[in-house]
This record gives structure tokens, C-alpha cells and sequence, in this order.
């Protein structure tokens, strides 16, 4: 009787394991993560600097602090096979960060100052648009299996 109970729940199990092998899945969970991460570190440092810090400064600071966060997301389950040293991974996934950083840096002025639209409204947009290099980019590129190369 009991294997009758447990069966739903292993089922199941095998499920959310089978899911969280597929990188696409695995990627949309540490990008949501990664949005999550930074939004909180943005929105903190706004609340608590308020206009007394310039908000690119707090964009770029909280890109960075939320790069170091998530890194260990993307290395050990996104994409687990990569065999390169974890600095190595981690300054190219930084580089590829450095892009949409950039995107945000010229973005959210023109978004802010001239359309007048909230900061961290602002920056959804501007990660929304970035979003479909991303994946791509973090695969070839900033862990790709160099065996494979």
C-alpha cells in the first residue's frame, strides 16, 4: 500500500528532475533568478541612496554584485559541463555582462530623462530586449566545452 502512496510522489520527482536537465528550463530559472537578484539590489540602493547617488553608478554596482551571486547558478546547473576553470567562466560571463550593461547605461537615460519612464520600469525593458542573445551567447561563448572545440 504505501509504494501505491509514493509512487504519485516519485513520479513526480522524476519529473522535476527530468525538467531541471533541460538547460533552456535551467536558464529560465537563473535568469528569473538573475532579474529577481538584481531588482532587489537596485531597488534597495535607490531606497537607501536615494538621489544622493547618481543611478547609473547603483546600476553598475548592482550589476556586479549581482553577476558574483548568480554565478554559481549558471556554472553548477545550467551548464555543468563546462571544464574550464570557475575564474575563467566567471570573467567571460562577466564580459557578456559587460554588453547588456552597456545597454543600460545607454538606455536607461534616454528611457528615464527623456521618456520620463520610472528606473527600474526602465531597466525591464531594457533586459526584456536583451534577453534573446543572452542564452546564446552565455552557450557558445562564455561556457562552451573547449573538448568539444
Amino acid at each position: 500500500m504505501s509504494d501505491v502512496k509514493n509512487r504519485p510522489v516519485q513520479v513526480e520527482h522524476r519529473r522535476l528532475a527530468s525538467l531541471l536537465r533541460e538547460r533552456r528550463i535551467t536558464y529560465l530559472i537563473g535568469g528569473a533568478l538573475t532579474a529577481a537578484i538584481y531588482y532587489g539590489i537596485v531597488a534597495l540602493a535607490l531606497s537607501f541612496f536615494g538621489n544622493t547617488a547618481p543611478y547609473l553608478l547603483l546600476v553598475v554596482a548592482s550589476h556586479l554584485a549581482t553577476v558574483v551571486i548568480v554565478y554559481p547558478w549558471y556554472r553548477l546547473v545550467v551548464f555543468p559541463e563546462t571544464l574550464e576553470s570557475w575564474l575563467a567562466g566567471y570573467l567571460r560571463l562577466y564580459v557578456v555582462g559587460l554588453s547588456f550593461l552597456t545597454a543600460s547605461l545607454v538606455g536607461l537615460p534616454i528611457l528615464v530623462e527623456l521618456a520620463n519612464i520610472p528606473i527600474l520600469i526602465a531597466q525591464g525593458v531594457i533586459i526584456c530586449t536583451s534577453l534573446p542573445l543572452s542564452y546564446t551567447i552565455n552557450q557558445k561563448w562564455t561556457f562552451r566545452n573547449r573538448q568539444n572545440t
